[in-house]
């Protein structure tokens, strides 16, 4: 049954439309998906993984005291990614292997009871 829990999860994330819109490109290359009003960047490389934070008004939200995660879909396995607040608004982890493109990227983090959630396409 537990199993079955994070899939069905990241089926109803990817069918929210707020969450599903339209990806825009950030300034460090990224695509950006909004999040109760906050933009969150998405930037792979190589392993690493970053996703840049901003406030509702864009400036970078300082992440010190984020906790978060990424759920990645990438050829038929599911794994989980912890995430560590860097400096200044970054959220960064670090994967076993390179994203294959179509792989689905899913943020989830929390800041002071405040939950952001947001879902990438690796293109």
């Amino acid at each position: 049954m537990r199993k079955y829990i994070l899939p069905a999860m990241i089926g109803v994330i990817a069918a929210m439309p707020d969450l599903a819109a339209a990806q825009t490109r950030g300034s460090n290359g990224g695509p950006v998906v909004k999040s109760q009003g906050h933009p969150i960047e998405f930037v792979s490389k190589g392993t690493d993984i970053v996703f840049y934070v901003g406030d509702d008004d864009g400036s970078p939200l300082s992440t010190r005291d984020m906790r978060g995660r990424a759920t990645i879909q990438d050829a038929g396995k599911t794994v989980t990614v912890p995430l560590a607040p860097a400096s200044p608004n970054m959220m960064a982890g670090k994967l076993q292997a390179e994203l294959s493109p179509k792989a689905i990227v899913v943020f989830s983090a929390s800041l002071h009871g405040h939950s952001l959630t947001a879902r990438y396409t690796v293109e």
